[in-house]
């Protein structure tokens, strides 16, 4: 899909990948360009939006009904929504030990977020014949988090969902990509040993040109680190090894098992 002409909606587009993706839809001539963010985010998505003429919403991305607002919100300024970037994501750090409250939010800004968008975009999508579903989850979703294990484990459930949402819709006019990075310089880098890091930290702004060409090719899993790639077929040829090889990285990164 060419996103030219297209109305577009991002979450999480106050910074890092979301507002550089905005940038590039807007560059690349969307029609319409909503970015939307928390509350505390405000400022900066009104810059953010008044850079590329576009629209601020505020929404919590983990509350159904904030979901439907901003798809409201699109739709009363532009038309009907044609791609829909749910890229919102949060870092909770911790194992199974993490807090309910972690594990939560978690589970409601990587997954829930991306089902609540699905609900509201679908039909209209199935009833236009044409639409895209564009989720951020991570090389962490593929692999594995060994830091943070909600942040982990609800990143491979999106991407999961992404994988039946593309099933489901796949050929009735809705396309699906699912976004894998690895280390990318935004507001969730913070200092310190990272395993993520290991194959170096893109800009922003590489990704979302990767995302522009993705999406115009229409190809579901876009990788920001090609060497993810190796990785998953090595994990799915001797899920055995694998393990003992990301113990191995555990040790060499953090010093032995992360609390």
């Amino acid at each position: 899909m060419q996103v030219r002409d297209k109305v577009c909606v991002v979450t999480g587009g106050a910074s890092g990948i979301g507002e550089a993706v905005a940038r590039a839809y807007a560059e690349a001539g969307a029609r319409g360009v909503v970015v939307a963010d928390l509350k505390t985010s405000r400022d900066r998505l009104a810059s953010v939006a008044g850079d590329i003429d576009g629209l601020a919403v505020t929404a919590d991305v983990g509350l159904e009904d904030d979901i439907k607002g901003l798809i409201a919100a699109a739709e009363d300024k532009y038309g009907p929504v044609d791609i829909f970037f749910s890229n919102a994501g949060l870092s909770r750090k911790g194992q199974e030990s993490a807090s309910d409250a972690d594990w939560d939010v978690s589970w409601r800004v990587h997954v829930m977020s991306h089902v609540f968008a699905a609900r509201a975009l679908v039909p209209g999508m199935l009833a236009r014949g044409s639409g895209y579903l564009l989720n951020t989850a991570s090389a962490a979703g593929l692999l594995a988090s060994l830091n943070s294990m909600p942040y982990g484990v609800t990143k491979n459930a999106a991407v999961a969902l992404a994988e039946h949402l593309a099933i489901q819709y796949g050929d009735r006019g809705i396309r699906v990509s699912v976004l894998c990075p690895q280390s990318v310089q935004t507001g969730m880098t913070t200092p310190g040993p990272s395993a993520a890091r290991v194959d170096g930290v893109l800009q922003a702004g590489e990704v979302a040109r990767m995302v522009i060409e993705a999406m115009a090719e229409e190809r579901f899993m876009i990788l920001s680190h090609p060497q993810v790639q190796d990785y998953m077929q090595r994990k799915a040829a001797n899920r055995d090894r694998w393990l003992s090889g990301m113990r191995r990285l555990r040790d060499r990164i953090y010093g032995g098992a992360v609390s």
